[in-house]
């Protein structure tokens, strides 16, 4: 025989066996553990009051806890602490480490380390997501101007919706406080590899003028655009034109049918909350922005990085 966990049943019935006058070896062969077992049992987890059986698993749940923190090392959580101020989540830290070979860390325990950082009068809470705020649009109607030959989404090829290629791109703008500045976002869905670039001023002359300049230097990774129905959008033809790809529009008020843009647009407020005054962002700062978001592992993506599976040799592009 050899040594085994003992179950808090199993510890029950030691303390009914050794209450009737049992020895050791009669206890052992009884649950058909190896003496040994027993032996240890009542040398690690016996009180001042003798053997009782709730209390001595107590005493082993404490022990392996204890244990299991040991095991992390002071350059594991190291680790952690990095990934932390590069904005990583928990959860995408876990499976890095486990992905890699690395020692493992659950999220839960990446979590309490957190917390017990703040309390401590850390700062690594900071780099956590917060809670985005939905509110209810009200009203069904598109009170904007229309946009001319804009494609429906209706039209749009059923691979865009199935996110296996390269190439397939959602716009959208984010604007600054007090209507001043806007940031033009774009997201690449299979890969959610993500583009920005400031305009002065939400316009379609500026906005096309932004799109052609960050999907140029990859037109030949540029299929489809989607865009929302924003007015900013009026030159979708010029930018098909000049990125010999195809425009398509979502229906009005349904932000749903673009939510790689729109769940990306959350990851950037992060960084730049709702009321920010885009009038002094600066190109260094959005490049940061965007080194964050491109570099960072992504679950949805088997917690690759998007500039990974961006930068992927994709079949049968040309």
């Amino acid at each position: 025989m050899t040594y085994a966990q003992l179950t808090q049943e199993q510890r029950y019935q030691i303390y009914a066996l050794k209450k009737m006058g049992h020895d050791q070896s009669q206890i052992a062969k009884c649950l058909g553990v190896h003496k040994s077992t027993i032996s240890r049992e009542f040398g690690r987890n016996q009180g001042q009051r003798g053997y009782r059986p709730k209390q001595a698993h107590e005493k082993t749940i404490k022990r392996r806890a204890k244990k299991a923190q040991k095991r992390i090392t002071t350059e594991i959580w190291a680790q952690v602490e990095e990934k932390l101020r590069l904005d990583w989540s928990p959860e995408q830290i876990s499976c890095w480490l486990k992905k890699y070979a690395l020692d493992p860390v659950s999220h839960e325990s990446i979590y309490q380390y957190v917390y017990a950082d703040k309390r401590a009068g850390g700062d690594l809470h900071k780099h956590l997501r917060c809670q985005k705020k939905y509110r209810k649009r009200h009203g069904g109607k598109d009170r904007r101007g229309k946009i001319p030959n804009r494609v429906s989404i209706e039209q749009r090829p059923e691979i865009v919706e199935l996110r296996e290629r390269i190439g397939d791109w959602e716009a959208d703008t984010i604007i600054g406080a007090g209507q001043k500045g806007a940031i033009v976002t774009l997201v690449e869905r299979k890969s959610r590899f993500t583009m920005m670039d400031k305009v002065e001023r939400r316009t379609a002359d500026a906005t096309e003028e932004a799109i052609v300049r960050m999907l140029l230097p990859h037109i030949l990774q540029v299929r489809t655009i989607t865009f929302d129905n924003g007015k900013e959008f009026a030159y979708h033809e010029k930018v098909a034109q000049q990125l010999q790809a195809d425009m398509y529009f979502a229906h009005p008020y349904a932000s749903w049918e673009r939510g790689t843009n729109e769940n990306t647009n959350g990851l950037i407020r992060q960084y730049l909350p709702k009321g920010s005054d885009f009038s002094n962002i600066t190109a260094d700062q959005l490049s940061f922005i965007i080194e964050r978001l491109n570099h960072r592992p992504r679950k949805c993506l088997d917690f690759l990085t998007p500039a990974m599976v961006f930068s992927q040799p994709q079949p049968g592009c040309t």
